[in-house]
């Protein structure tokens, strides 16, 4: 019979860790081709009004917003005037657009989302309500009835 004798002494490999860089780097080109950063360049003036009962909106992906202040470049301000203006998207639009463009929102959600889509006013605290009215009155015929107003709370700077 054979005698197991340990006096062998054989060590444990290496790890070969040559290809961890090409995995690292495939992981990161994964999530950069997954992440979508979506930024709105504001071409309204907005400072969020301060308010004392805030809540916190959960789902962002639910979120529409809809920009309201006066423009704040010259040359818009040479070309549409010194009046509050609506901004959706990266674009001054009319109250007759906002229809359309929610409409283009709820289709590019999921259809069980659609319901629950909310419309965020981000409105500068010197806006006129006329402008808000006619906005809410737009987004009514849009059926896009759940609204909430963007604020910050009282006490911090009003300043974006």
């Amino acid at each position: 019979m054979g005698k197991f004798s340990k006096a062998g002494g054989r060590e444990m490999p290496e790890l070969n860790t040559t290809s961890l860089p090409d995995l690292v780097f495939a992981i990161l080109f994964f999530f950069m081709m997954i992440t979508t950063m979506r930024e709105v360049t504001l071409k309204v003036q907005f400072r969020s009004p301060q308010a004392t009962e805030l809540q916190k909106l959960e789902k962002k992906s639910l979120i529409t917003f809809i920009y309201v202040g006066k423009p704040n470049s010259p040359e818009l301000i040479a070309k549409l005037g010194n009046e509050s203006r609506i901004q959706l998207n990266d674009a001054i639009a009319e109250i007759s657009e906002v229809g359309d463009y929610i409409g283009r929102e709820k289709s590019s959600m999921k259809e069980e989302d659609q319901p629950f889509m909310t419309t965020s006013i981000k409105a500068d605290f010197e806006t006129k309500m006329g402008i808000i009215t006619d906005l809410k009155q737009a987004l009514r015929q849009a059926y896009a009835l759940k609204i909430s107003y963007s604020a910050k709370p009282r006490g911090l700077d009003a300043t974006r």
